[in-house]
């Protein structure tokens, strides 16, 4: 199958990706959704993520250094000169990013400078853009060790917050982000973005807060509500067992289900003016409280 060359910002199939990239209900309708960067790419195929198409740029993907996969029938010849891992065509398996990574891929769409330009959200992604079929994940599906750290977000609004706690909770180990009641969806392009593909690294649900409190109750894991009212410091409580640590949103903090729920209430001291963190540095502070006492 020979390589598309798109040169016009007016192409269907960049309208397309662009609209892929602003609309949820889109994403949701199409059962895709758009991963920008070699290292975020890269992260989804080994989380067995499937990719629909690849655009790239050529000249771009040339300049980005040894080991960017590449496929073989791809017209540009600087690419002709480099040795590598390809793509698979037609549902057909091949690897994309050396041995570990098998891939299916249906095409792969070279772009200009000019067009990339138009459909990156951010430099230095080495000129590949994924159109990914969507991959979701249920409570029921979770695989858990013994004392789980489970990461709990209750309508978290701001996709660079998702991503950033993300990120932490990969950081720390965490085996699990339950994303409660959602007000912004797991692939977000800046949920991917913010999260630099660790989204593809921790397992994450999307579920109701009731759902996740049962779950979490059947499977039990001790539940402690980060909250400023009744609580104690976090250093104080065990988090050595099986704890899921939960946060809401910045304006409105947890709902009262949450508080009920859980076994604790936690806080971290505020010493300033400020009454609050923003969630994903909270987050973080508590993830490796709980890494420093497992350790």
């Amino acid at each position: 199958m020979p390589t598309e060359l798109i040169t016009s910002a007016h192409n269907p199939k960049v309208k397309r990706l662009l609209a892929l990239q602003k609309d949820s209900s889109l994403r949701r309708e199409s059962g895709l959704f758009v991963v920008e960067g070699r290292r975020e790419i890269e992260r989804c195929v080994a989380a067995g993520f499937r990719v629909d198409t690849l655009f790239i740029c050529p000249t771009l993907v040339s300049g980005a250094g040894d080991g960017i996969p590449l496929p073989k029938n791809c017209s540009h010849p600087r690419l002709h000169k480099r040795e590598g891992p390809t793509l698979a065509w037609e549902g057909s398996r091949s690897d994309v990013f050396g041995e570990r990574y098998p891939v299916t891929s249906r095409c792969t769409i070279e772009v200009s400078e000019e067009v990339y330009d138009k459909i990156a959200y951010r430099g230095g992604t080495e000129g590949m853009i994924a159109e990914v079929f969507t991959k979701t994940l249920s409570l029921e599906e979770l695989s858990l060790p013994e004392n789980p750290l489970v990461m709990v977000l209750e309508s978290v609004e701001k996709p660079g917050n998702l991503g950033a706690v993300l990120r932490s909770a990969d950081a720390a180990g965490a085996h699990a982000l339950l994303v409660c009641d959602p007000l912004t969806d797991i692939f977000n392009p800046n949920v991917i973005r913010a999260s630099t593909g660790t989204v593809f690294t921790v397992p994450t649900v999307a579920c109701t807060s009731r759902e996740a409190i049962s779950w979490l109750k059947r499977n039990g894991i001790r539940i402690l509500t980060a909250q400023l009212q009744d609580s104690s410091l976090y250093y104080d409580c065990d988090m050595r067992g099986g704890t899921a640590l939960v946060m809401g949103t910045e304006s409105t903090g947890l709902s009262q289900a949450w508080r009920e729920a859980a076994s604790a209430h936690i806080r971290i001291p505020m010493l300033g003016t400020a009454d609050s963190l923003n969630v994903s540095v909270s987050a973080a502070i508590l993830l490796f409280e709980a890494v420093r006492q497992r350790q």
